[in-house]
């Protein structure tokens, strides 16, 4: 990333549904939006900007997370989560992830770090089942 450039980024919207909540993922009993399915959302967004670095025959993959889920959103909320490159070095990707909801509060944030793969590599090196 040259230093004079913008962060590369991505925008994700979400409407909450009952099948988005803790009870449904088995998270919790509360209808409201499931920390899983926030996470999930999360690197979505982290995906729509590793698409850039990524080239024919590469892809990445999720290596690390740190989330936290501040507020609680109901089914009907509406949920924006963004990412941003914060720091490329070499294969390595650390996004920072914020969610917001449609009144500007903050739901959850944190760190999603990927690495680019070859995917023929990769699948190559999974073990048995």
């Amino acid at each position: 990333m040259p230093d004079d450039a913008a962060p590369p980024t991505a925008r994700l919207v979400f409407d909450v549904t009952a099948a988005d909540t803790a009870l449904a993922l088995g998270s919790g009993i509360v209808e409201v939006l499931g920390t899983p399915r926030l996470l999930a959302w999360c690197e979505a967004a982290t995906c729509a900007v590793a698409a850039g670095p990524v080239t024919d025959g590469l892809t990445s993959v999720g290596t690390r997370v740190s989330l936290e889920h501040l507020l609680a959103t109901p089914v009907g909320g509406r949920v924006e989560v963004t990412a941003e490159l914060v720091a490329q070095d070499g294969r390595l990707l650390r996004f920072r992830v914020a969610a917001t909801d449609r009144a500007g509060r903050l739901v959850g944030t944190g760190e999603v770090t990927r690495v680019v793969v070859d995917v023929e590599r990769f699948v190559g090196r999974l073990p048995e089942a």
